[in-house]
């Protein structure tokens, strides 16, 4: 169980990659049964902001101006540009694919790091972020040179990180560099460029969701407000967070740093308030459930903070992310034959994904067993529509035959 709030962020790990199955994995819970007292809440979503417990901050960032680049980040582009066009000579490399290998070029390209989130001006100078702060930065060259871009939240494990009193539970997004329109005709033959910041690793097999730029902004003010939550500056992240919510009035990682922030104010109606407004939008929204269950327990309210945990325990063992979850980390603790078990029991909660079957093939490959290897590859060939995943399984199989 797990005795400290939890606040959701975006690729903040201040550590190696660790998947740990602390909490359920992308859960589906009901709330039936979850609190006694019946939930009180309000559409109007200023009803839950209390300016009077809090000093307004200074400082704090625009929203426009996390993507600006400053004149010398923008003259150096511009610079790079033309050179590449110079040595090129008449090159048919469209602008979209100049500028992914110009993000990922081992010489003066950038990579990725953990550390905090900072606007696009401040990671094109140390030329490094985490991936909100790279995708931010992308965004920013994108616009630059007239290059339209797609951005992706994806749905990879829960990567967990303590810090004070705090767990932080790390989300992932990327971003697609779209091919240029040229008069009133889109280039259909060139294909648009993902382009992502994290290995392989934290990527296969997981589903992506398109979110608009007001999201990836909430993102950002959600993180830099649970930063500094944790430094204690509780002005800055109420600040912080309210213009997150201003972005996108629902975005559930904000309301749940809201909340989280309450609490640690002393304001416990004011969290549980909240709490219970955003349970009545999403009732499966794991991270909110299990701070209740936490403000539940320090009140003393035990038979509702039971009611909490069953319906956490049946969501665990009825969610086939959960056993998937677990054979990803035996898998990659070498403990192949424990993996094989997770993957077989995800399949048989849903015998339709296709990354289940992924993971029991490149299992079973290492393992030796080459025919089970290269059926289980065959099924997830076969389930997956994502035409990256059919190349990449394809790929693989061929690989496999060529062996």
């Amino acid at each position: 169980m797990l005795n400290a709030e939890v606040l959701c962020l975006e690729c903040v790990m201040k550590r190696p990659i660790v998947i740990l199955i602390a909490l359920l994995i992308l859960c589906i819970l009901l709330i039936s049964g979850c609190a006694t007292q019946p939930a009180v809440t309000s559409d109007d979503l200023t009803v839950y902001f209390h300016d009077e417990h809090f000093s307004p901050p200074q400082d704090l960032p625009e929203a426009d101006k996390l993507f600006e680049l400053p004149d010398i980040a923008v003259n150096s582009l511009r610079r790079e540009v033309m050179r590449s066009k110079n040595y090129q000579q008449q090159s048919s490399v469209m602008m979209h694919q100049w500028l992914a290998n110009y993000i990922n070029a081992s010489d003066g390209g950038f990579r990725y790091a953990d550390n905090l989130t900072r606007s696009a001006s401040d990671t094109f100078e140390d030329r490094e972020g985490n991936c909100l702060s790279l995708v931010v930065l992308t965004t920013a060259l994108a616009e630059e040179l007239g290059v339209k871009v797609e951005f992706q939240e994806i749905d990879i494990p829960p990567v967990w990180d303590r810090q004070g009193g705090f767990y932080l539970v790390n989300g992932h997004i990327n971003l697609k560099l779209l091919p240029q329109e040229k008069g009133n005709i889109f280039n259909i033959s060139t294909p648009s460029i993902q382009i992502d910041f994290l290995p392989e690793r934290a990527m296969q097999g997981y589903q992506k969701r398109r979110v608009s730029r007001s999201t990836v902004v909430s993102m950002f003010y959600n993180n830099i407000a649970a930063e500094a939550l944790v430094e204690g500056d509780y002005d800055r992240a109420y600040g912080l967070l309210k213009l997150a919510l201003e972005q996108h009035e629902r975005f559930l990682p904000a309301l749940n740093t809201l909340a989280v922030l309450y609490r640690y104010k002393g304001l416990d109606s004011q969290a549980e308030a909240l709490y219970k407004y955003v349970l009545n939008v999403e009732p499966e929204d794991m991270n909110t459930l299990n701070n209740y269950a936490i403000m539940l327990s320090a009140q003393d309210r035990l038979e509702e903070w039971a009611d909490v945990h069953k319906v956490m325990e049946l969501a665990r063992i009825r969610n086939p992310y959960y056993y998937y979850g677990m054979a990803q980390q035996a898998y990659f603790d070498r403990e192949y034959q424990d993996a094989l078990i997770w993957y077989k029991r995800a399949i048989a909660k849903a015998d339709y994904r296709h990354e289940f079957y992924f993971g029991l093939s490149r299992t079973y490959w290492v393992t030796g067993d080459e025919r089970r290897a290269k059926q289980n590859l065959k099924k997830a060939l076969r389930l997956t529509t994502d035409e990256h995943n059919k190349r990449r399984y394809q790929s693989k199989l061929h690989a496999m035959k060529s062996h």
